[in-house]
């Protein structure tokens, strides 16, 4: 259990479950994994269509961004980022890792699918500090904490992208009685004495919540946020010591798995054109530029101000690592695209970017560890 929730070994678990989903797929098992995740689900009585494709990025990942949601608003409130100024090199540091992907993608595919800008603007905060702990032994604490606000901040962005950029067929009125069970999702949470019948509760409400969500057309993971964010801190942290095993163990081991599903002897040329470049040196080059130049700006104008102030080469490890897009990166290529050719270049843009920052991590953060440790 301690190696599903350590960084190293929530990393392992996606690259493993993304290594396995391609090597299965080029198999004669291909096909009908396939068509297992397209199956649609008897749900249509209560107005869903699902697949179960959808049951694991709409349902099951929404626990992921609970538990991100959780993590955010305690960092917001009582951690790295509660003060201002603490938050504001790695805040300028996580918009430039975000403006600088999005502006390669759009130099390279612009024109041919500008929509998927927002794909290599995400960090894998799971597998970042994974691939931080694996190969950064001996770099200063605040390296790792720099990383951790950095990658929180960008996951408050990619859910402000998706809520924004991606909504579907939105109904507001729904939306607007979503609000009734996380209200009282609230009131159960702060006013009612913790038991057995208090978590059945919770869950009933969680998951109407989830349900008006995604009747409502918009991205059914946000009501996973909406939840986490309202949870008070005692209970959030309850929630996420139960649940992170499950999330880091299962959940996005899973889908990994599925959005890695792809036959790529039935991937032709024209799959590895503008969208897949895109995405694929967006994520690596476009994250190094854009953190290194946003920390290294923000660090100059406040100056000795900056607090736990990370030096060039501490900065040049936080953007090669935070180049791992993976989980939320997958889900933004599985919305950006109606066409589902791009849907699968994208795709294979996020897992060989992601692939080329961890290379590219490999060969330089462990020579940035060992002069550390040798200067210490």
């Amino acid at each position: 259990m301690r190696f599903i929730t350590s960084d190293r070994g929530s990393a392992a678990l996606l690259l493993a479950a993304a290594a396995l989903a391609l090597i299965l797929a080029a198999t004669p098992l291909g096909p009908a994994l396939l068509a297992a995740r397209d199956l649609s689900l008897p749900v249509e009585a209560v107005g869903l269509h699902l697949t179960v494709e959808h049951l694991i990025s709409d349902g099951l990942l929404a626990v992921f961004f609970f538990l991100v949601a959780i993590e955010l608003r305690h960092e917001l409130t009582d951690g790295s980022l509660a003060h201002p100024a603490a938050a504001i090199v790695p805040g300028v540091a996580a918009l430039g890792g975000v403006a600088a992907p999005a502006g390669v993608y759009l130099l390279l595919a612009g024109e041919t699918a500008p929509g998927g800008w927002p794909v290599p603007t995400a960090t894998d905060i799971a597998f970042a500090l994974g691939l931080l702990a694996l190969l950064g032994r001996g770099l200063p604490g605040r390296v790792r904490g720099f990383l951790l606000a950095l990658a929180i901040l960008d996951d408050l962005v990619a859910i402000l992208l998706i809520a924004i950029v991606f909504p579907g067929d939105l109904r507001p009125l729904l939306l607007l009685a979503a609000l009734v069970p996380l209200g009282a999702f609230l009131l159960v949470a702060r006013a009612m004495p913790r038991s057995t019948l208090r978590a059945v509760v919770l869950w009933a409400l969680a998951l109407v919540v989830w349900y008006c969500t995604l009747l409502a057309g918009v991205h059914a993971t946000l009501a996973g946020v909406a939840l986490g964010l309202v949870l008070p801190a005692a209970t959030g942290a309850t929630a996420d010591r139960a649940l992170q095993p499950i999330s880091r163990g299962l959940i996005l081991p899973l889908f990994a798995f599925s959005a890695s599903l792809i036959r790529l002897d039935g991937v032709t040329g024209d799959a590895l054109g503008p969208v897949f470049l895109g995405v694929a040196l967006a994520l690596p080059l476009g994250k190094l530029v854009g953190v290194l130049a946003g920390g290294l700006l923000a660090t100059a104008v406040l100056g000795r101000r900056a607090p736990d102030r990370l030096r060039p080469a501490e900065l040049l490890v936080v953007g090669l690592v935070s180049g791992v897009g993976f989980t939320v990166s997958l889900l933004m290529a599985q919305l950006a695209f109606e066409q589902p050719a791009d849907g699968t270049a994208s795709t294979l843009g996020v897992l060989v970017g992601s692939a080329s920052a961890i290379v590219l991590s490999a060969a330089v953060v462990p020579l940035i560890a060992r002069r550390a440790r040798d200067d210490g």
